[in-house]
């Protein structure tokens, strides 16, 4: 499975490289929107983990744009993001998210997911 995580925060990104790659995965990454699009036109991943705390074009605004796009918006979009005030995940969904995690996440949560993303893809 190839996981695209946007992020821009280094820490962050090498704890999911440890819990994807420990996995048998691989990651691939961006750290903007528009870079992670054009990422994943070039090499479409199988599942997208977005901080919506990136420079520039956000989270939010960036999963709209892959949800736009006929040829990306079929890719699960997780939201991974320290906003967890009362209707942060309500926003993560509207803007078309399939899922939303709080920030830190453990290493169980993170493995869980992959996994049901991993299992619906197989079905």
């Amino acid at each position: 499975m190839l996981i695209l995580y946007v992020e821009d925060n280094f820490e962050n990104k090498l704890f999911v490289r440890r819990v994807i790659e420990s996995m048998g995965h691989e990651m691939i990454e961006a750290e903007n929107g528009p870079d992670s699009l054009a990422l994943a036109a070039k090499r479409p991943p199988d599942l997208i983990f977005m901080d919506i705390n990136i420079p520039g074009m956000d989270g939010l605004q960036t999963t709209v744009k892959f949800k736009e796009d006929s040829t990306l918006n079929h890719i699960p979009v997780i939201a991974l993001t320290a906003n967890a005030m009362k209707g942060d995940r309500e926003r993560c969904l509207a803007a078309g998210c399939n899922g939303y995690m709080q920030k830190p996440v453990g290493v169980s949560d993170l493995r869980r997911e992959i996994q049901r993303y991993m299992t619906k893809q197989q079905s």
